[in-house]
């Protein structure tokens, strides 16, 4: 027989609201025009060909949970019981998709474009319920963030017609206490029968089916009500900067229907139909991974960052005399001591002029050093205005990435001494902003040690 509650209060006042795509990834708008016209997935692939290395830190993904599984429509028979009582079971609910921060992970690429949960499988007689569908979960890395988006497709579309303008593409949303309420298309209370025999039109006109649908009503609200309590995610993401225990739910499959031996009552005695599994719900969202290191190296092309990285470190990053040698973020191990914990070490791609307005590679990689508690700035002696180019990378990095974060400059490519003309307008420049500087020649192995103890203390 079936059980329902009191019927549920109505839904909590939904805000609809109007975002440009700009505004709705907080003014980032050169990364977001990458992602979705396709201009990051190029340099992603060249960078591969080029390092022989497969990385990824932006991907669009698309989820889909199960749908429920359907109610059987049986009856009780053996040699004694011709006619037996209802005895169909319900559907399986359809299944999950979570996702969970797994360590030992530093990259997207191992993700799938699209992930679809298991179905629900149907009810079936002798009161046996359908199998629940399988579960998703995603493994991602630490310091992953989720976000939700609309369709890619419709987006791209929308950014070639109005020209690259994307303060005018905008997104219609409705919210729920900052959290976006998605909905999935499924039948409405009192819908969703499946008959066996008679048919609709044929049950619909019958008192008892309309007494009946009149509390089948009260129960399928109560499920409405709680997907639309489900189906909600934050507006601003979810931010996995740590291992997760237990993974954490996106979107929950849809519920089994209903047997037909739950509409046994004293006026039905033979039930010949049953109730539809309701259904999954598919969305698309934006994973980016922001590394998570302890320090970030930041430098202009060809500064010697990566043999910096690569004396001090157990990291071996490519080392060249061309600009953009370094095209995906490298991550070294540093071990000081027996007695200490390791520290890490990220080495982004160089900066340019114009990075923070999405010239060069940039903007595909300052992400790596939001979460850094320290930047060590590396900027090379050979070059004559080295206060122009620290200046330079100060301006690109921006204020808000270098908020409460210690900083050092390391100045490479130096012979050691300290009187030299370039060293010490760089150092006096340095001191006015009481930040520490150290000269290194990394090929010679000169001040490494001493360097080390320094990004050890930032740390």
């Amino acid at each position: 027989m079936i059980r329902t509650g009191i019927k549920p209060p109505g839904l909590r006042e939904i805000t609809k609201i109007q975002l440009s795509l700009k505004d709705y990834f907080l003014g980032d708008e050169y990364r977001t025009h990458s992602i979705f016209t396709g201009v990051h997935a190029d340099r992603m692939r060249n960078a591969q060909k080029v390092e022989n290395k497969t990385f990824e830190d932006l991907r669009f993904i698309r989820l889909g949970s199960g749908k429920g599984g359907n109610g059987s429509v049986s009856f009780f028979r053996d040699s004694h019981t011709p006619f037996g009582p209802p005895d169909g079971g319900d559907g399986g609910d359809g299944g999950n998709i979570y996702i969970q921060v797994v360590e030992g992970l530093n990259s997207l690429h191992r993700l799938n474009k699209s992930y679809q949960a298991g179905y629900g499988e149907s009810g079936k007689g002798s009161q046996l319920d359908g199998k629940n569908g399988r579960d998703i979960i995603l493994e991602v890395p630490i310091g992953t963030t989720i976000r939700w988006i609309p369709d890619p497709v419709s987006i791209r579309r929308s950014i070639r017609r109005l020209k690259d303008r994307l303060d005018m593409v905008n997104l219609k949303m409705g919210l729920v206490n900052n959290e976006i309420q998605l909905y999935r298309e499924d039948y409405q209370p009192g819908d969703g029968w499946i008959f066996k025999e008679r048919d609709e039109e044929y049950q619909r006109e019958r008192d008892y089916f309309n007494n009946l649908n009149e509390r089948v009503k009260v129960y399928d609200e109560e499920i409405i009500f709680e997907e639309r309590t489900n189906d909600r995610f934050p507006i601003l993401g979810i931010d996995l900067n740590k291992p997760t225990l237990q993974p954490v739910l996106l979107l929950k499959g849809g519920k089994g229907g209903m047997g037909n031996m739950n509409f046994l009552t004293k006026d039905i005695r033979n039930p010949r139909f049953s109730k539809r599994g309701r259904n999954g719900i598919q969305e698309y969202f934006l994973l980016e991974l922001k590394l998570i290191a302890d320090l970030g190296l930041i430098g202009l092309p060809n500064a010697g960052k990566s043999t910096l990285l690569r004396s001090i470190s157990k990291a071996s990053p490519r080392v060249g005399h061309w600009e953009f040698t370094t095209l995906q973020p490298t991550i070294g191990t540093i071990q000081t001591t027996i007695d200490k914990e390791p520290f890490t070490v990220a080495d982004i791609p160089g900066i340019i002029r114009g990075a923070s307005q999405n010239k060069g590679m940039g903007l595909d990689f300052l992400r790596h050093i939001e979460r850094t508690k320290g930047m060590v700035f590396v900027v090379s002696l050979e070059l004559e205005d080295a206060v122009g180019d620290l200046q330079t990378l100060m301006q690109e990095v921006g204020d808000k990435r270098m908020q409460n974060k210690k900083k050092l400059v390391v100045a490479t490519k130096a012979d050691l001494n300290e009187s030299s003309g370039n060293y010490h307008v760089l150092k006096d420049y340095v001191d006015s902003m009481s930040w520490k500087i150290l000269p290194v020649c990394a090929k010679q192995d000169e001040n490494i040690q001493k360097c080390i103890k320094l990004m050890s203390e930032m740390v």
